[in-house]
């Protein structure tokens, strides 16, 4: 049986028209102005603290601060109140627990593997305790395209200009604090404040991400693009601009691509990033490949020398 079912009125219903369906696409455009605008403010946060993700090895805290951002949604849903401001209290509740309690690694490790589960059951008990719209429940994890108006475009936007603002006044320190700690706090660096203060803006970040890619594929924004800047470059001014680039790849196409589908927009959005950070991969390996074996041999020796 083939992929190509039609229904009885002539529509096509097979799964390549429910993936990419450009059917009046001109005029469901003009339906998605603010979410355009938000999927390039979610790029720049997603891509710039995406950066210091990948330097201080929080992948696992961006997925732990999204389940308490989910449940914090969720929350906000059941008791009709505004589902951005429940996401972001959810997820600065979570990002200050593992700033404050996870100060070392092992540490952090547990916090986050007591509270993913503790928010992801919240989460669920809010959903099933609503008996509204699917579409909303299902929104929250996976992400809605059409669903930005305007007051939560206002909330995007403020937040947005807050994330931004704390990056370009910590970034310099910050960069310092995580290359290499122990001189930074030797010169008199508040390192352990710098990391309650960038887990905060991380968990705002998070909140910001989940409202339109969802709270289960967030890590597609913050820490896909960083990874894959990072196979390419080290440089501490390409870096940033290279991770905000592919973040802001993968934000539009993705809400292009979902546009005339019936899909949601994390699918998109997480496929673009993911075929990103191959082409990245791919780059370095055949780089790698390149290289001279005579360059290849003379880097133990020269390393042993000095």
């Amino acid at each position: 049986m083939g992929l190509g079912l039609h229904a009885a009125g002539g529509e096509d219903t097979s799964v390549w028209h429910q993936i990419f369906n450009f059917d009046n696409y001109g005029e469901l455009l003009g339906l998605v102005q603010n979410s355009l605008l938000a999927g390039a403010l979610l790029g720049l946060v997603g891509g710039l603290a995406g950066v210091f993700v990948i330097m201080r090895d929080l992948p696992f805290a961006v997925h732990g601060i999204s389940e308490l951002s989910f449940a914090g949604a969720s929350a906000a849903l059941l008791l009709e109140l505004n589902i951005v401001a429940g996401s972001i209290a959810g997820s600065l509740l979570a990002a200050g627990a593992i700033g404050v309690l996870g100060v070392r690694a092992r540490d952090r490790n547990s916090v986050i593997g007591i509270i993913m589960p503790f928010g992801l059951g919240l989460g669920v008990l809010f959903l099933s305790l609503y008996k509204g719209r699917a579409a909303n429940k299902f929104g929250i994890l996976t992400g809605q395209i059409i669903a930005v108006d305007t007051p939560q475009m206002a909330w995007l936007l403020g937040t947005s200009v807050v994330v931004l603002i704390a990056l370009a006044i910590i970034w310099k320190p910050l960069t310092f604090a995580s290359v290499d700690p122990e001189v930074a706090e030797a010169r008199g660096i508040p390192v352990r404040a710098l990391s309650l203060a960038f887990m905060l803006v991380l968990g705002l970040a998070v909140a910001l991400c989940v409202q339109i890619v969802g709270a289960l594929l967030v890590l597609a924004l913050l820490v896909t693009p960083a990874a894959a800047a990072a196979r390419i470059t080290a440089s501490p001014v390409w870096l940033p601009v290279l991770s905000v680039v592919f973040a802001l790849v993968a934000m539009e196409g993705g809400i292009l691509l979902a546009l005339g589908s019936t899909i949601p927009i994390s699918p998109y959005v997480t496929t673009i990033s993911f075929v990103i950070y191959l082409l990245c991969r791919l780059a370095t390996m055949r780089r790698t490949d390149r290289t001279p074996r005579s360059t290849l041999a003379a880097q133990p020796e020269a390393e042993a020398r000095t």
